[in-house]
């Protein structure tokens, strides 16, 4: 293990949340809606969702299959919306394009489904992100475990997850610090393995500890 010439420095994040005026009642609506609202919603809806979902088996992972389940009784459709691997995202535009396209699928498959007025309407919200820098960085690894203990979930959520569409990288802030400042590629690439959807945001931390605790004791 080489020494860092950076440390890492861990971030402190916090979503405000923006209700505009921007709703859905039918699944045509819904699909022009989604070609229209703003990647901050893009995020809301997708990114930080999984986020908020601690049980990932009791429902879809993102809130636009949520909806179209719930308020418009979709099962297949929301099943393909729920599909996509937002790990394999570098940007919110990509994300929304495949949306699209299972959107336009389906609605051509099922015309009869266009202007069903839903349960219940579906709202455009946003995600406004407020980032602070902790006072406290690592420049060990057994500091990285101390700290990363005290970290909050929408912190690892940034580090972990949202860090790929600030990166542009199919990586995360943690990968990338192992394998350039500790010279861990293995490490790295195990980190970087770590399936968000098999595990919620909270219990991803578990593995991540086992293959630091292991690197430790190596």
């Amino acid at each position: 293990m080489k020494k860092p010439e950076h440390p890492f420095r861990f971030v402190t994040v916090s979503y405000i949340t923006r209700i505009g005026n921007q709703s859905a009642t039918t699944l045509g609506e819904f699909r022009d809606g989604l070609e229209k609202c703003s990647d901050a919603s893009i995020f809301y809806h997708t990114f930080q969702s999984l986020q908020r979902f601690q049980f990932l088996t009791e429902g879809f992972s993102n809130d636009f299959a949520q909806w179209v389940l719930a308020g418009l009784n979709c099962p297949m459709l929301a099943e393909q919306l729920a599909a996509p691997d937002i790990r394999g995202y570098l940007t919110l535009s990509d994300m929304r394009t495949d949306l699209l396209h299972i959107m336009d699928d389906y609605c051509r498959s099922h015309t009869e489904a266009i202007d069903r007025l839903s349960f219940e309407p579906f709202h455009f919200l946003e995600s406004i992100e407020v980032t602070i820098p902790q006072t406290w960085e690592a420049w060990t690894l057994e500091d990285f475990r101390h700290w990363l203990d005290h970290l909050g979930n929408e912190s690892f959520h940034y580090h972990f997850l949202v860090s790929r569409l600030r990166l542009g990288l199919h990586t995360n802030d943690f990968s990338l610090w192992f394998e350039n400042e500790l010279g861990l590629k293995s490490l790295a690439q195990r980190t970087n393995r770590i399936d968000v959807y098999a595990n919620t945001v909270e219990s991803a931390r578990a593995p991540l500890f086992a293959f630091i605790d292991r690197e430790l004791a190596a």
